[in-house]
């Protein structure tokens, strides 16, 4: 078990903050009750589905695929002058397939470890706030305020970027949904 240095001078900043939130234990309460509803719910063999085991890793990094793409494509079309439709349409598309990676998302938490999970409540919120940026967006350019749908989306993107710094700790330095079985063979005679 490694320690955690006192000050982030002995260690990069991103790092040393990251250590101290996964041994931030205030959110515990909340995190052990959502951890008791997600894995309550009746999804018999669906779990499973939704776990990636018919593929042999977590599905939810392939799920988050298409609101990232679709929101990091919106954020370049409205560098672009007159292409706000079509960043709103990419904008739409990005909200549609938040749900299926939300789902894929919990039903892994719930399944993590401790220091994992209060990491993985942040990376949901840091989510949430980004998909309700990205929905503010949508909704300002529906009503023809383009301006203030770009700006709503690039602080999106910060959200997302956010989450995304979250989710890859998550999933490579404390090797969320990581099989290293098979490395292990490799080294064995």
């Amino acid at each position: 078990m490694s320690t955690v240095p006192s000050h982030p001078v002995e260690q990069n900043l991103i790092p040393w903050l990251l250590e101290r939130l996964e041994q931030e234990a205030g959110a515990d309460p909340l995190i052990d009750a959502l951890r008791t509803r997600i894995q309550s719910v009746s999804l018999g063999r669906v779990r499973d589905g939704l776990r990636g085991k018919w593929v042999g890793h977590p599905v939810h990094p392939l799920m988050v695929q298409v609101p990232i793409g679709s929101w990091l494509s919106a954020a370049v079309l409205d560098l672009c002058p007159g292409r706000s439709r079509e960043a709103g349409l990419l904008i739409g598309v990005g909200l549609a397939a938040v749900g299926p990676a939300v789902l894929t998302g919990a039903v892994d938490w719930a399944e993590l470890g401790q220091r994992q999970q209060r990491v993985g409540i942040v990376h949901a919120l840091a989510n949430t706030m980004a998909a309700g940026l990205y929905a503010a967006s949508l909704v300002c350019r529906v009503k023809g305020h383009p301006t203030a749908g770009r700006a709503f989306g690039f602080v999106g993107l910060t959200a997302v970027g956010a989450g995304g710094l979250l989710g890859g700790h998550m999933t490579f330095h404390r090797a969320d949904g990581a099989d290293h079985a098979e490395e292990a063979l490799d080294v064995l005679p």
